[in-house]
């Protein structure tokens, strides 16, 4: 991770450090969010030892291909001249000694067996890179997601406040009016109801206000609990403009998208391996030497001893096996070209389907704003027909109850359309 982001999230860690156990909300913008999210998740460090983890494959099967090499130091006990007579094919003698030496084993070819098995690991390796950068933006849009969740019900909470406030006005001066008998009981129940209504809204809202905190916090990686004071969300800039067709934006995703680029190593490293399990019907060929010293031991036991050989082993007939592996490889080859196929089908779906919900939640900010303004209008002239008398307290009550929904629409309509364009991101491969 670069020095400049943890310069940036550094005071954001130890700003809740200090306030944690207080119940002081913590100021708290996007880039701070994604930026804790990233050091602090245990999903994302994981994935990161797992890619760690899969870089040493390459190595442990590369070590094949170097010089074994080892010391050994034994010391026999003996019936002196005897043999062993039963188990094995050979037939030693055994003498009683102590010796001293070392070995060496070279494999000198495989004909490229070895070299293929390194290059698929190598290329799973890379893929398991893909992979964990797929959960970083998996990461960062759940932290956008929450964000934005979290500014939505705060922007509900505000108008279910405010809704209470009017609701209680109207509701106190209803009831002044009938006890001067110029409303009637029933005016008053409606204006109850209705002021019920809002106080239920503001329950709702603040449970949601609650529950958004908390998977907000989640998504940072930190305890629901290590923050009692939540936090205090800074507005972010309204994204750019749509652009008018959708196909740029599906050629980008099929080129940057961290999880079409796994299995796109993946396919490669499984032709890999069919190549190495195809190699195992040639011969391998070995180089062996041993050496050493026998300071102590019978006198039918030479005090030194070194030999050097090359083994070839060609395989003949092993029950079909080689021939299993090979098929077995190149079917898995086949179903990963198959899963590629496929997740390429289903990215073209997800584009195209977080192209229209941002087009149409784009389109909704102009349109409840005008909702809201033709409710206002509506709300008012219902007041002045209820006040001179002509209206009704339920042509009234339903005015209230459309301004109420309108504000609603209107105040969460910015931030439906940051969700989805975070989630447009998140398709294209561009969330970073």
């Amino acid at each position: 991770m670069s020095v400049r982001l943890l310069h940036r999230a550094a005071p954001v860690v130890l700003f809740i450090g200090l306030c944690r156990g207080q119940n002081t909300p913590v100021p708290l913008t996007l880039a701070q969010a994604q930026n804790l999210a990233i050091q602090n998740h245990p999903q994302l460090a994981a994935a990161r030892l797992n890619a760690s983890a899969s870089h040493q494959v390459p190595l442990e099967l590369h070590a094949a291909q170097l010089p074994q090499f080892a010391g050994s130091l034994s010391g026999v006990e003996a019936d002196n001249g005897s043999r062993l007579a039963a188990g094995l094919l050979n037939n030693p003698a055994l003498y009683s000694r102590i010796g001293a030496g070392v070995s060496l084993n070279q494999l000198v070819t495989d004909f490229g067996r070895t070299r293929s098995l390194v290059q698929s690991a190598d290329l799973h390796a890379q893929a398991q890179d893909q992979d964990t950068e797929s959960t970083r933006t998996q990461l960062l849009l759940a932290v956008n997601q929450a964000y934005f969740d979290e500014m939505r019900a705060e922007a509900v909470l505000k108008v279910a406040q405010e809704t209470v406030s009017a609701r209680q006005l109207v509701s106190d001066q209803i009831t002044a009016l009938q006890r001067s008998s110029l409303r009637s009981t029933l005016d008053v129940s409606f204006a109850n109801v209705n002021l019920s209504d809002a106080k239920l809204l503001l329950a709702t809202a603040q449970n949601n206000i609650n529950a958004a905190q908390v998977q907000l916090a989640n998504a940072l990686g930190i305890s629901g609990q290590a923050r009692q004071g939540g936090f205090k969300l800074s507005p972010e800039p309204t994204p750019a403009d749509l652009p008018n067709t959708v196909e740029p934006l599906i050629d980008e995703a099929l080129r940057d998208r961290p999880d079409a680029a796994a299995l796109r190593l993946e396919q490669s490293s499984a032709e890999r391996t069919v190549k190495a399990e195809h190699d195992l019907y040639f011969p391998t060929v070995g180089v062996a030497g041993v050496a050493g010293a026998v300071p102590t031991g019978v006198s039918e036991v030479p005090g030194r001893y070194g030999a050097i050989g090359v083994n070839v082993n060609v395989p003949i007939f092993n029950g079909h096996l080689f021939k299993a592996r090979q098929t077995e490889a190149e079917l898995r080859a086949q179903a990963a070209a198959q899963t590629l196929r496929d997740l390429e089908n289903r990215i073209r779906r997800d584009v195209e389907v977080a192209y229209l919900n941002a087009t149409t939640a784009f389109q909704r900010i102009g349109l409840t704003a005008e909702l809201l303004a033709d409710a206002r209008m509506a709300a008012d002239l219902a007041q002045s027909r209820y006040d001179i008398g002509l209206g009704t307290i339920v042509e009234l009550s339903q005015a209230q109850l459309n301004v109420t929904s309108a504000e609603i629409a209107n105040s969460t309509a910015v931030f439906d359309y940051q969700a989805e364009r975070a989630t447009l991101a998140y398709q294209m491969g561009a969330l970073r």
